[in-house]
């Protein structure tokens, strides 16, 4: 296990996220390289397994799903997500379940 990678700017987080699709159930498994794995139902087609994980994470964060975007790796396992309205701290907290 290793360091998250995560930066907090102007009112956004912004974390690195390992996508894990067609797992048998939504979670976070922890952290993987320096990405937070995320274990999602959906599959990785038409954007859904995405979809999935903006939803995920609004909801764990207890954001609104708008203030949760995927910046980069759009249809690669590795993404960025920049996230509105919380700390880095409280991403941590995710992490460590």
């Amino acid at each position: 296990m290793s360091d998250l990678r995560i930066t907090e700017r102007a009112g956004e987080v912004r974390v690195t996220v390992r996508a894990q699709p067609r797992a048998s159930r939504d979670a976070v498994v922890g952290v993987h390289d320096g990405a937070l794995k995320i274990a999602i139902t959906a599959p990785p087609v038409d954007g859904e397994a995405n979809a999935a994980i903006v939803a995920f994470i609004a909801k764990k964060l207890g954001v609104a799903k708008r203030a949760v975007r995927v910046v980069s790796g759009d249809s690669s396992r590795e993404k960025v997500l920049a996230i509105e309205g919380v700390t880095a701290d409280s991403v941590r907290a995710l992490a460590n379940g």
